[in-house]
């Protein structure tokens, strides 16, 4: 797989994902908008965001084949690590971005800036730790 395709597939990926997290968020807070239903969106889109990104990466960037639940239960474990590994990264960004500059405009670049980093590593890190059964992929 040339960069090219991989670079569109792993993002077109994140958009399905994010985009499956928002809307499984909306649904859940049909149902009411406490700090509970609140909780309850963030957690529940978060972990379908999170089930989907996994399927598509695993099928159509790494080309995993494995159908074995212990293997795919520790797959997922170690890709929910690299997750939230690379969400502190983002967060960060974010974070810094705001603390310097303090305008929406600096945060948003640099959560932006924080993310594609993040993505960068993530793919990097899912390659080497999780998915690393497989044949060499593209090094970003």
């Amino acid at each position: 797989m040339t960069l090219g395709v991989l670079t569109f597939r792993y993002s077109i990926f994140a958009v399905i994902a994010t985009l499956a997290n928002l809307a499984t968020q909306r649904f859940v807070l049909q149902a009411g908008s406490t700090k509970v239903h609140f909780i309850a969106a963030i957690g529940m889109g978060t972990i379908v965001g999170l089930v989907i990104k996994y399927a598509l990466d695993k099928q159509w960037i790494f080309y995993d084949q494995d159908a074995g639940l212990k293997n795919n239960t520790r797959k997922f474990s170690l890709y929910t690590l690299m997750g939230i590994f690379t969400t502190l990264i983002f967060w960060t960004a974010e974070t810094v971005f705001w603390l310097i500059w303090q305008t929406d405009l600096m945060r948003e670049a640099g959560a932006i800036i924080g993310l594609a980093i993040g993505y960068v590593v993530k793919y990097n890190l899912d390659k080497r730790f999780v998915f690393n059964d497989k044949r060499k992929e593209i090094t970003l």
